[in-house]
């Protein structure tokens, strides 16, 4: 027991990646010209999505929606899985939310070292220096960009476990006092749901949760990139 208990989120994140495919690929298989509400309703999410990496990315944002929305997603189940009963939430473990960082930090490092060059990726370390005295600068402000580039990884992590573990955390302790409530009635699998509201509460935070995660990832790509690309 022990020992499933280690691979919890990893299990769970699987089962939340299997849900994913298997709902977008039904959606895809069954694309007509008179969709039905979940076509719909998939579409809508992807259209907003990609309004929204355009308006920070700018034309250039296509190449970059197949992983940004793949992140939204994944994250979004995720979240709302630890409000399902014997569901879990992967998000709420600090190892989950850190390896989605690291993909983003590399994601972004690529895309700075691909787009700009090896020599325009340094120069973008070091603040883009152009005059004198921003050269003057230039050893000072690149060790700091260097660790500006190390801290955002650490930002969204920590964020996003520490808001998805504080809800579940929440959440099962209202459950605890629902229970608590009719003790003296010796039923101790009947209770008083006022974890309910929390619940609903949850659900809003959660999406809230993703879209601030995929947010900020838009924003490091848009930072990365040439500025006549963004």
């Amino acid at each position: 027991s022990a020992g499933l208990m280690r691979f919890q989120a990893q299990v769970f994140a699987a089962i939340a990646s299997a849900l994913l495919i298997w709902l977008l690929s039904s959606v895809a298989r069954r694309r007509t010209e008179h969709p039905s509400r979940l076509q719909m309703a998939v579409e809508l999410v992807f259209d907003g999505l990609y309004n929204l990496f355009r308006s920070v990315i700018g034309p250039s944002a296509r190449r970059y929606t197949p992983y940004l929305g793949t992140l939204f997603l994944f994250i979004l189940f995720n979240n709302l899985m630890g409000l399902v009963p014997f569901m879990f939430a992967a998000t709420s473990v600090l190892n989950t939310t850190v390896a989605l960082a690291i993909c983003t930090f590399l994601y972004v490092q690529s895309i700075g070292i691909r787009q700009n060059g090896p020599l325009g990726y340094l120069h973008h370390l070091a603040g883009s220096p152009r005059t004198p005295m921003e050269w003057g600068f230039a050893p000072l402000m690149f060790p700091l960009h260097v660790l500006g580039e190390f801290i955002k990884p650490m930002s969204l992590s920590l964020r996003l476990y520490g808001n998805i573990f504080g809800e579940e955390t929440l959440v099962a302790t209202f459950i605890v006092l629902g229970a608590g409530m009719l003790s003296w009635a010796h039923f101790p699998w009947v209770g008083v749901p006022i974890q309910l509201p929390i619940m609903f509460l949850g659900m809003r935070t959660s999406t809230i949760q993703a879209l601030v995660f995929t947010l900020l990832s838009t924003v490091y790509i848009a930072l990365m990139l040439p500025h006549g690309d963004h």
